[in-house]
């Protein structure tokens, strides 16, 4: 008990020992963990249906009325080309933002939100290939991977802008 008591009564380490940190914001997705830092989400939103947009790539699964404004809804998993489950009640719309650029991201399920310190992410697991490697910042010890939402926002591949002829 008496080693015990000590080591609660040890204090924690500051950003100075341990290094600059991150919040990130965790998800699951296809049975995977994932995190996207939080200064990117706008807000976590239940998602309540579907209203399907013709002439878009398939991973645009619909568009959302949150609070007013509509946004585009991307279900990553397929962009991803991660095994789908199906939609539950369960589903959630992660909003990403930056100065420029606003959309939704769908996930299984949002488990909360923790800090991560930088030099605890690794590069990459063996598992993570393709094109998600390709938006990942890095894992955690917890083998979460965390997604660079800078790169998310910005990739001209998320953006969905139509023209027609005049």
């Amino acid at each position: 008990m008496r080693e015990r008591a000590q080591r609660l009564a040890t204090p924690a380490q500051s950003d100075e020992e341990t290094g600059p940190q991150i919040e990130v914001v965790e998800f699951l997705l296809a049975r995977e963990r994932y995190g996207v830092e939080s200064r990117f989400v706008r807000e976590v939103y239940p998602l309540e249906s579907l209203a399907p947009i013709p002439c878009v790539p398939d991973y645009v699964v619909s568009i959302a009325n949150v609070r007013g404004e509509i946004i585009s809804v991307i279900d990553i998993r397929k962009f991803f080309d991660l095994p789908e489950r199906g939609l539950t009640d369960l589903n959630k719309v992660i909003v990403l933002q930056d100065d420029r650029m606003v959309f939704g991201i769908l996930a299984d399920a949002v488990t909360g939100a923790r800090r991560v310190p930088v030099q605890q992410l690794q590069p990459s697991l063996p598992t993570l290939t393709g094109i998600r490697e390709a938006y990942l910042r890095g894992v955690d010890r917890d083998r979460v991977a965390i997604l660079d939402g800078a790169r998310l926002l910005h990739d001209p591949a998320l953006v969905v802008q139509q023209r027609t002829g005049a």
